[in-house]
Formats: C-alpha cells, structure tokens, sequence
C-alpha cells in the first residue's frame, strides 16, 4: 500500500550510491487536437414561459429581409452578437435588488438587465413615494433640487459600486471599457433602476469609486479594481488623475417604467442625452416603451396635498407607446397606430400627467368653445352692415352667420362629456379624461395586465407587424 512504498523510499534512500549506468529512451507525445471551440448560441429567454424574445427578434429580420431586398444594410441576424454569452449575476439580499449581465466580445458589446417586480420586498420599494436627494448630501427641501423616488435609489445603491466594478472588469484582457457598447435595460421596477443607472454613468462614467453621486469625496474609481486583481503586486500602473471610464456609446431600452424623479432630475437626464457637437454627451439613445393602458407606466402620480406636500413626478425619455388589439382595431376605421413614439409621431403623449389646471376659457373647453364661437360670429355681424341685405331689409352674412352659430353650438353640445363639466372650474379637459381612462383600466383589469411580460412580448410582436399566431404565446 501507500504506507510500504513510503517507507520503502525511505530506506532505500540510506542506501542510494552514485550513478550506475545511462539508459537511452525515446518519447513521443500525442498531439493536442486543434479544434476550435463551438459556442453555443445564447437564448433570450422571458421571465415568463413560453416567451422567446430571440426568437422574436429574429422573425422580425427575417419578415424585414425578405420585404425589403434592396435595402444595403444588413442587419444583425442574431440578436447580442455569435458569441454572446451570460456573465454574472449581481443581487442583494436585504433590497432585492437583482441584476444580470451579459458580453459580446466579438461585437463588444455589454447589456445590463435589472429584473422586476417579482417578490414582496420589490412591491414595498414600488409603492413608497418619498423622494431624496439625487446627488446624497444635497438639501432635499430645496425646489430646485434634483430629486428621485426614495426606494428606487436605495435599492440601487446597494448593488451600484460592485456591479460597475465587474462591468469594467467584463471587458477581454487587453481592452478597455472605453470601446464598448453598453446596454441598458429593465421592465417595471428593472426599467427604474435601468434609468436611474443610466443617468449615473451618463453624467459621472463609470465610477467604481461610490455608489451613487454623492457630494462627499468618493474613493478613486481604479482602486478596488486593482486590489482585486492584482493582489498588492508592485508595478501597476494606474493614473491617478484619470477620470472614470466611459463606454464608447450609451443606449437604454426599458419596458413599463414607473417615473422615477422630478422635473429637475428629469431636466438633467435629457440635457445628457444627445449633446453637443464636441462629443460630450453622456447617452446615446433612450426610448421607454409602454403597452397600452400600463398603469405603472403613469405612476407614481404628482401629488399636492392641500400646499402641505408637494411631490413631482415625470418620464425620462421619449416614450413608445404599443397598442393594444382593441386599440389598434376600431370598426369605425379610426384604428390607433401600433406604435406611437412621442416627438416623431402626432399628437400629446398620453402617459404623460399634462396640465391638470387650465383656464376655463382655454381651447377645447366648453366655455373655451361657445366663446370662441361668439366670438367668430361678432367678426361676421361686423362685415354684415357693409354687405347686401335681403327683400325683408336683413343682412344675409348675419342670416348666415347666425345659421352657423346654431350649428356649432349644437355640434359641441352633442359632443359634451363629463370632462366638459371639469373645465368649467378650470380643469384641464385632456387630463381629466387620462385620469378617467386611467380609473377605467383598473377596474376592467387591463391596467395591471398590460403591464406583464406576456403582452409586452405579444404588443412587441404586433408592432414589428407579425401575425398574432406568429408571436407564439
């Protein structure tokens, strides 16, 4: 057994001597098999079962490949690139907070997806409207302040430094952040982490150094990194003075998104996206797609409680608004379109709140209509004294004008609605009627069921115009 042949070594080593003699030998080794190694294929997989967004996608390209053949650009077949690939797995167990992230190092491109409401922890962070300083330190009294949702930043925070700290670590040996496309995106409580994170590394980079903006000196950006990976190795160079790290393009694409700040936080994330000539811009591209009547996508609501409170909200970004089947197929002709995006296509954004007060004489108002009417009117009796009169001595433009009168007060008045009485004391006639639409999809149940995953996927697929057997749920 072992034992012996440990002690046999042992004694045989009392009597070892000099060499005794040479033995000539000839080795030869196998070789090693040079084949390539097959990856294979991500799979872009729902949260949901039965929902394959690859899948999707790749019948979109196919359907627009074969309808449009002389179109030079070939698009991308597979959707991430050949190679890509699933990295790691960011979560915290206290807020919940979960994020998944994923590479191409052939395309190099990196995708950020934080997950959504899934557990009761998530529902507390979704209901609070409490707001905090943006920037940690600032006054959060003070109006002018950028100010977000108070669950969605603490939630974030508390994956923030470690998950930027492995994204400029996911990049192939050799490369640097800085030529890599990121990708950012998330549904429901996801899509506000997505927005929060993006509108961090659109302003500051990627600053491992902290968390979130702070006023408070954070740590250099470099420094866990290189104690990491280089274990107190001396001879690592490291620029002191360098800022953090920026990706070479920044893009965020987010489903069902509640808001997440308030008009200054709101101001500032548009002043980063675009930008100037010079490049100094910090996102790229942001669109917030919405399906139908999602009510998480309009929440949380502005709230002025008697002067006492007064809590903002609004959207980051232009939104896209998918319609559903019902929506998008009036018998009347007067269909919705399938897709709706806000600064491209006509009309107000419906997700947007808008101005709850008006005028009571401002256009589309009731009282706003039967003045503007009068109005008109007083400019036809004007002209009618210098016009021809009829064989009873009448003005005909004022027998005309007055005709006209009568019909238009008759029109708006059979086109009266609730939303007319509203208006009367002021309110807006638009907002009163997204709020009363809004009351409506939560009693029929299409406010919280347009906001699953499943007619994400479905309203997707009917807006890149497949069939509805196509889409596959």
């Amino acid at each position: 057994g072992p034992w012996g042949a440990a002690a046999g070594g042992v004694i045989g080593s009392f009597y070892e001597k000099g060499p005794q003699g040479v033995i000539d030998a000839s080795i030869s080794y196998l070789p090693i098999m040079n084949n390539p190694t097959e990856r294979k294929q991500y799979k872009f997989k729902g949260g949901m079962p039965g929902l394959d967004w690859g899948d999707l996608y790749e019948r979109y390209i196919n359907d627009t490949t074969n309808n449009n053949n002389n179109n030079k650009s070939e698009p991308q077949q597979n959707l991430g690139g050949n190679d890509f690939e699933f990295c790691f797995f960011v979560t915290h167990d206290v807020t919940g907070c979960s994020c998944a992230v994923y590479r191409s190092l052939e395309e190099k491109r990196i995708v950020i997806s934080f997950r959504g409401t899934c557990e009761l922890l998530d529902l507390l962070t979704d209901a609070s409207i409490t707001q905090e300083a943006w920037v940690l330190g600032e006054d959060v009294e003070d109006d002018s302040v950028m100010k977000v949702h108070i669950g969605f930043r603490k939630s974030l925070e508390s994956i923030s430094r470690r998950l930027k700290e492995l994204i400029l670590a996911a990049v192939d040996p050799g490369d640097d952040i800085s030529s890599y496309d990121l990708i950012v995106t998330g549904h429901s409580l996801g899509a506000a982490l997505a927005t929060l994170f993006t509108a961090d590394v659109g302003e500051y980079g990627i600053d491992a150094g902290r968390g979130l903006p702070q006023l408070a000196p954070s740590e250099p950006w470099y420094l866990q990194l290189t104690s990491t990976f280089t274990k107190g190795k001396t001879g690592t160079k490291v620029d002191n003075n360098a800022p953090p790290p920026r990706p070479k393009t920044l893009r965020m694409y987010n489903f069902g998104s509640p808001r997440v700040g308030n008009d200054a936080f709101v101001d500032k994330f548009e002043s980063l996206v675009g930008g100037g000539d010079d490049g100094s811009h910090g996102i790229d591209e942001v669109y917030r797609i919405v399906n139908g009547e999602d009510v998480v996508a309009r929440l949380p609501r502005t709230v002025n409680a008697l002067g006492l409170v007064s809590v903002g909200y609004e959207h980051c970004g232009p939104t896209v608004l998918i319609s559903t089947p019902e929506d998008a197929g009036g018998a009347d002709g007067s269909a919705e379109p399938l897709i709706w995006i806000e600064g491209l296509s006509d009309g107000d954004c419906p997700v947007r709140d808008g101005t709850a007060l008006t005028g009571p004489l401002a256009k589309g108002s009731l009282l706003g209509d039967i003045v503007s009417a009068v109005r008109e009117a007083e400019g036809d009796f004007s002209k009618s004294s210098k016009e021809g009169k009829d064989d009873n001595g009448q003005s005909l433009i004022a027998k005309d004008t007055v005709a006209k009168l009568a019909t238009a007060m008759k029109g708006r008045f059979k086109s009266f609605t609730a939303a007319d009485i509203t208006s009367i004391v002021g309110l807006d006639k638009k907002f009163v009627e997204r709020e009363s639409k809004i009351v409506q999809s939560i009693f029929s149940g299409e406010a919280v069921g347009h906001h699953m995953e499943d007619q994400y996927y479905i309203g997707m697929g009917r807006a890149c115009e497949l069939e509805e057997g196509e889409v596959g749920v």
